[in-house]
């Protein structure tokens, strides 16, 4: 860089997911220096990853590289672990060294949250990452994969049954793709299994699905999840997950696959920034988006506790977090011009959930409520809108017409070891990332080519 550029101001942006992509598209001709930092080298459209984890999109369908957005913007892009701010000293903390900053943007979104159980993680996923939607897509696969070759009913009604809990959008998103798969996509798929057979449960502490939501659109997405073969389960607390499955109270759920949608928590980045947390760990930002005494520091998006005018908190959603991204610019640059900044106002367009083929729920601007067919044409109408790039919606798009069409899943690739029966454990995964081994045992011979009885050692 030359002397002259190097002289404007340097702005620091941490985290590439919406906010931070937003933020620094609208830097571009903001007279400063601009430098993203991100874990990762690509933007991810989260919205879709769960429909990476049911195989009916890759992840390439959704992610595109953060140089290739930004390069011709001029904005600087480092692969780097934030461990944390030096806000006295205006330093960015790296896990391998650390970055100065004038101003800085704090996009570092959320992670999973399990309420203090931490031990639940190694038996159950969240969706947050590829990583993390590539591993629930190799569980869900394998199950149905292993159960083909398992002799004992048990066993492979287990290896058969898929617990999910939260029924918040994702949890019931989930839900709705993993019926269709086993009730539709793998029809015939095998000799030895029923596909149908398998039990998609979701597991909700509160007294309805889509909490958030108006009751009477809760009540409709209950009836269609069921009616695709979900079992719903209210009003239900999980105590304990463990590598054989769930326990709610003194009842025992044999489940191999356990999918983590119930909770989040803020970015540890949070905690260094000298301000009280809310219970989830975001920051409570002033209105107009910076961290208290720190006018020099925006947090936007899943990071930020964002009021508003009725006391209400700002949806932690990707509409959300781009407008946030936007307004910190805003006031940034009237910073710049010695001017006041402004309070940050949402526009809600809107909530929707899609649950299975052609049909969804949601909310329209605060009030018009949708349900049907009308409300998933607007689901996808808003997420074709913001995908990022004309290859990823035409990709997406031409994915939805087949599986809307034929059913069909294109992105049903295992990848990984494949698990033996005679080590397999309590845990259907072989040992890796996300997953253990626990335990071996002797099985009885498996014939391949027929129907397995059920009753081992029979035929």
């Amino acid at each position: 860089m030359n002397t002259t550029r190097e002289n404007l101001p340097h702005v620091v942006i941490l985290g590439g997911g919406f906010g931070g992509l937003y933020a620094a598209r609208y830097l571009r001709k903001a007279g400063v220096r601009v430098t993203m930092v991100d874990r990762h080298n690509h933007h991810l459209f989260q919205p879709l990853l769960y429909q990476v984890a049911t195989a009916t999109l890759s992840p390439s369908d959704i992610a595109a590289p953060l140089r290739a957005m930004l390069g011709r913007s001029h904005v600087q892009v480092l692969l780097a672990e934030v461990t944390g701010v030096d806000t006295a000293r205006k330093r960015v903390l790296l896990a391998d060294g650390e970055l100065a900053y004038d101003f800085l943007i704090v996009a570092t979104g959320a992670t999973h949250s399990y309420f203090g159980n931490e031990a639940w993680s190694r038996h159950s996923m969240g969706l947050k990452t590829v990583e993390d939607a590539l591993e629930i897509r190799r569980r869900v696969l394998l199950a149905f994969e292993q159960a083909e070759r398992e002799p004992d009913p048990e066993r492979r009604r287990a290896l058969l049954t898929f617990a999910i809990i939260g029924a918040g959008p994702t949890g019931v998103e989930l839900a709705g793709a993993l019926a269709e798969i086993s009730r539709n996509s793998l029809s015939g798929d095998f000799q030895n299994i029923d596909p149908r057979d398998a039990r998609v449960i979701l597991i909700e502490g509160m007294d309805r699905v889509l909490p958030t939501y108006p009751e009477n659109l809760s009540g409709e997405a209950r009836r269609v999840l069921e009616k695709l073969g979900v079992e719903v389960r209210t009003g239900t607390r999980v105590t304990n997950i463990d590598a054989a499955g769930v326990d709610m109270g003194p009842e025992h759920l044999a489940a191999r696959t356990v999918l983590w949608a119930a909770g989040v928590e803020a970015s540890p980045v949070a905690r260094s920034l000298g301000v009280t947390l809310d219970r989830a760990g975001r920051v409570p930002v002033t209105p107009e988006l910076t961290v208290p005494g720190h006018p020099d520091i925006f947090v936007v998006g899943d990071l930020a506790l964002v009021k508003q005018d009725d006391g209400s908190a700002v949806p932690g959603v990707a509409p959300a977090a781009m407008q946030e991204g936007k307004h910190a610019v805003l006031n940034l640059r009237r910073q710049l011009a010695g001017q006041p900044m402004q309070p940050f106002r949402y526009w809600d367009r809107g909530t929707y959930a899609v649950i299975g083929r052609g049909h969804a729920v949601g909310v329209a601007f605060r009030r018009v409520k949708q349900s049907g067919f009308i409300a998933w044409l607007a689901w996808l109408f808003i997420h074709i809108t913001f995908l990022i790039g004309f290859r990823s919606k035409l990709a997406v798009l031409l994915n939805w017409a087949y599986s809307y069409l034929t059913f069909g899943r294109s992105a049903r690739i295992i990848t990984g070891p494949a698990p033996r029966l005679d080590e397999r454990g309590v845990h259907p995964f072989p040992a890796g990332e996300g997953s253990a081994l626990v335990g071996r045992e002797a099985v009885a011979p498996v014939v391949l080519g027929r129907r397995v009885p059920d009753r081992r050692g029979e035929g």
